[in-house]
């Protein structure tokens, strides 16, 4: 078993420092000493691509939270770039240190005494983590100077202009393509270091991302659309057939699509890269905490536009249900898709101690309080010591890939369905049947210019499976859908004020929206003020809740991308800013 990035980077310290001062004195700078001395074993190659996992896999939280600026997500307040006054001044300087670290060593990884083999396999690790590189850079920026070289201060090209999207993510495909050639294509069991299999299933991300991007951002006139689809289905296609992965599966619908989000150990039978930690080696997280605090998190939900486009465990559309908008809470969790049950807190909840635990209004606006990731336990409710690794790439994810590749070439049909949907429903414990018609409540609400049926599945799929797995912002600005960011933020259905509801079917009252706060309460309930500001009841005195529609989100489609830095057009005026943000 390979060892941890952690503990080789541990070890190449200790071994640094307790080399003498002599020693060290009698080498040369660091800058020479690395391709002079360092990079000479496959070993020396393994200690340096390892430190790339160690400074550019994201933190769990930063995975998670990172959903947050999506649609279907409701918190204390939109961050600024949705509602404020977002301009390049706000923007943070960008960083190319990793890149530099990632250039550096393809310059100097090509020994002849290291066998061929291994110089490719690490050289398509470090051209992979360049890749990563550029496609962050590319989502938030567009056009941004290439550099497949590092540069000296006076190199006149640290002050070039941005090269265009076109170009950078040529270059980005390029280096997934060596990727998968070279990279070894053994199976990681721990899921935390990147394979033949991972850099196909990564491949698969970015293709369909761009694909999408330029097909539905006619504005740019960016060719090459079903060129980077094709590439998308391809690469997930590859993983499909190389069998090494399956939808992780014990027969247990009410609780196997949430233990992928809660196992310590990645399950490795469907999660292809993770965040790794570990409670023996207090290696935690405070993702439990963020999601079950009234302070320390954003009191993040779902919201129920979203919570719409759970379907009946039978197949059917739970939205073509008679009054389906008006269903209390506990009639709206019955009998739906299970992934739904494993997603937010609903009916028969309870805590590791056996206590019930039904949404909470101190740490939810909306009702639909978020457990996906959150540890049963409560003690990790208020301490960073939660330790279940957060999935980052998942055959989940590769199978909606392909399905969503296909149907955007027109070219998914029933036999695509069955690989890709059906499986995926089958695991929830929902019958696949496939729908004869297009769902006007997708339409209605999210897609009005979408009429495949086939696609609208997809994209349900898509949001309801990897939800808060860190895409859903992405989709949107792939899909050109950020104005689904101004939608409302639309809570549980209230049928009266003043009077104590029981959100978890287990006969007790649990919360009551009020106006005033009654000098007697009834223990157990939470007190929830409807102030008319920032909490509303869509009918006055009954209806949804309605959060935050105080706020002015906006999303003109300037904010498709993100604004360059004010800090870096000074010291290179030749990068230009992009419209809207002048």
């Amino acid at each position: 078993m390979k060892k941890s990035t952690l503990v080789i980077l541990l070890q190449l310290f200790l071994a640094l420092a307790f080399t003498s001062c002599e020693e060290f004195l009698d080498t040369e700078p660091f800058d020479k000493l690395v391709p002079n001395t360092f990079f000479q074993t496959e070993k020396d190659l393994e200690l340096y691509t390892n430190s790339f996992y160690q400074r550019m896999i994201p933190g769990g939280l930063e995975v998670v939270q990172s959903d947050e600026l999506g649609e279907f997500t409701s918190k204390n307040q939109s961050p600024t770039f949705i509602s404020g006054s977002y301009s390049s001044v706000n923007e943070g300087a960008w960083n190319w240190t990793d890149l530099r670290n990632i250039n550096y060593f393809l310059e100097n990884y090509n020994k002849e005494q290291i066998p061929e083999e291994a110089r490719n396999h690490y050289a398509g690790i470090a051209r992979f983590f360049r890749a990563w590189f550029y496609f962050d850079k590319v989502k938030r920026y567009g056009d941004v100077p290439w550099y497949d070289r590092t540069l000296a201060t006076d190199d006149a090209d640290l002050f070039k202009a941005r090269d265009s999207r076109e170009l950078v993510m040529d270059n980005v495909m390029a280096d997934l393509n060596f990727a998968v050639e070279n990279i070894r294509d053994t199976k990681d069991n721990r899921a935390s270091m990147i394979t033949r299999q991972v850099a196909l299933a990564f491949k698969s991300r970015v293709a369909l991302f761009e694909g999408t991007y330029r097909k539905y951002h006619t504005e740019l006139g960016l060719a090459g659309s079903d060129e980077m689809l094709r590439e998308a289905a391809d690469a997930a296609r590859m993983v499909m057939d190389a069998g090494r992965y399956s939808l992780y599966s014990n027969g247990a619908p009410e609780s196997d699509y949430r233990n992928l989000f809660i196992s310590e150990n990645p399950i490795s039978q469907e999660v292809m890269l993770a965040v790794v930690y570990n409670n023996s080696l207090r290696r935690w997280h405070n993702i439990t905490w963020k999601f079950n605090s009234a302070t320390y998190g954003a009191r993040w939900g779902l919201n129920k536009q979203f919570i719409n486009t759970y379907l009946m465990t039978d197949g059917s559309r739970f939205t073509e249900q008679a009054g389906f908008d008006e269903k209390v809470f506990v009639e709206e969790m019955e009998n739906r898709d299970h992934r739904l049950a494993q997603t937010v807190r609903s009916l028969g909840y309870t805590r590791s101690d056996g206590s019930a635990a039904p949404p909470n209004f101190g740490y939810t606006y909306t009702g639909y309080h978020i457990l996906k990731f959150s540890l049963d336990d409560k003690r990790y409710d208020g301490i960073s010591e939660a330790y279940n690794s957060i999935p980052l790439i998942r055959y989940a994810e590769v199978l909606l890939n392909y399905a969503e590749a296909k149907a955007e070439l027109g070219e998914f049909d029933v036999s695509v369905w069955m690989e890709t949907i059906a499986p995926l429903r089958e695991r929830a414990g929902v019958d696949p049947v496939i729908p004869s018609v297009a769902d006007s409540y997708l339409q209605a609400v999210y897609f009005p210019e979408i009429s495949d049926k086939y696609l609208l599945e997809v994209r349900r799929e898509r949001g309801i499976e990897l939800c808060y797995e860190g895409l859903r912002y992405d989709d949107l600005m792939r899909w050109k859908k950020g104005d689904l960011v101004e939608m409302s933020w639309k809570g549980i259905y209230v049928p009266a004020l003043n009077t104590p509801m029981d959100l978890d079917g287990n006969g007790t009252p649990d919360v009551s929206f009020v106006q005033t706060v009654p000098a007697t309460k009834v223990p157990g309930v939470i007190y929830f003020v409807i102030d008319g500001k920032a909490s509303k009841l869509s009918e006055g005195t009954k209806g949804h809740l309605i959060w935050r529609d105080d706020e002015d989100r906006e999303f003109p489609d300037k904010k498709y991308l993100h604004p360059i830095s004010n800090t870096d057009i000074v010291l290179n005026p030749e990068l230009a800013q992009n419209p809207g943000w002048d």
